[in-house]
C-alpha cells in the first residue's frame, strides 16, 4: 500500500515554509524537510518598511536573509557624501555576504519588504553540514554577478530610451515574483525618478523624458506618477536593443 501524499494539511514542512512562495527559488530550494524543520527554527519573518536600513555600508553583518517580497536598493558612498545606486533585489535574492565580517554596501527598502531573517551563526553552522545549501547560495552569487555585467553593458553602451526600457523590463520580470509567464504587466515603480536615473546613469530629465516618449509611443501608461502599465510587451522588448 502506497503512503498517503503529503500536501500542505500533513506534510513535514513547517507551517512558515509552507507558505512562503519563494522558498523553492532561494536558498531553502537545497533543504529537505528534515533540514527545513531544523532551519525553521533560526529563521524569522521581518516586514520592513520603505525607507529602513538592513545594513549598513561598512557595518557588522550579524544576520542574513532572503527577500520573499519588494524591493531593497544597494548604494554605495563616495568620501563626499554622494551615493550611487550599484544594485536592486528582489525576491528570492540572498541578502548579505557569506564570508564578510561587514557589509560593503548599504541595504535599505526602497518598498516595504518581506524578508526571512536568520542568525549568521545558525546559517554558518548549517552550511558546514549541508554542501548543497552552500552550493545554492553560490549559484546565487553567481548569478548576482550576472546581473551586474548585463548593467555594465547597459550604462557603457546603451541609449538612454534603451536604459529606461531596460529598468522597466527587468521590473517586468523580476518585481513580482509570483507572476506567471514574462511577468507582470502592471506595477509600482519602487525607485523614483531621481533614484531611477542615478541607477541607470541618468539626469532626472532625461529619464521623465524616455518615460514621456514610451508613453506617446503607446507602450506604457504612466498614473499616479509611479504606477505603470505596460500595453505592448513586444514593443518595449524592442526598446531595449
Amino acid at each position: 500500500m502506497n503512503p498517503p501524499r503529503k500536501d500542505i494539511h500533513n506534510s513535514n514542512v513547517p507551517k512558515l515554509c509552507r507558505s512562503c512562495d519563494v522558498r523553492h527559488k532561494g536558498m531553502c530550494g537545497a533543504l529537505n524537510a528534515d533540514e527545513l524543520v531544523n532551519f525553521a527554527k533560526f529563521t524569522r519573518v521581518v516586514k520592513v518598511s520603505a525607507g529602513e536600513v538592513l545594513l549598513q555600508e561598512q557595518g557588522p553583518i550579524r544576520s542574513y536573509a532572503n527577500v520573499m517580497r519588494g524591493v531593497l536598493k544597494l548604494t554605495k558612498t563616495l568620501a563626499d557624501g554622494r551615493q550611487q545606486i550599484v544594485g536592486l533585489q528582489f525576491a528570492p535574492d540572498f541578502v548579505g555576504r557569506l564570508h564578510q565580517e561587514e557589509s560593503f554596501v548599504r541595504v535599505e527598502a526602497c518598498s516595504d519588504v518581506e524578508i526571512c531573517s536568520i542568525t549568521r551563526s545558525a546559517l554558518r553552522k548549517m552550511l558546514e553540514e549541508n554542501p548543497a545549501l552552500e552550493a545554492k547560495l553560490l549559484h546565487q552569487a553567481l548569478r548576482e554577478v550576472d546581473q551586474g555585467r548585463e548593467w555594465m553593458l547597459a550604462l557603457g553602451r546603451k541609449t538612454a530610451r534603451e536604459k529606461v526600457a531596460s529598468f522597466l523590463m527587468m521590473m517586468v520580470r523580476q518585481i513580482d515574483p509570483f507572476a506567471g509567464g514574462d511577468g507582470v504587466t502592471a506595477f509600482d515603480l519602487p525607485l523614483s525618478r531621481a533614484e531611477i536615473g542615478d541607477f541607470l546613469g541618468l539626469t532626472i530629465g532625461t529619464v521623465s523624458r524616455e518615460l514621456t516618449r514610451l508613453r506617446r509611443a503607446g507602450v506604457i501608461q504612466i498614473s499616479s506618477h509611479r504606477h505603470i502599465d505596460i500595453l505592448d510587451l513586444e514593443a518595449l522588448r524592442q526598446c531595449v536593443g
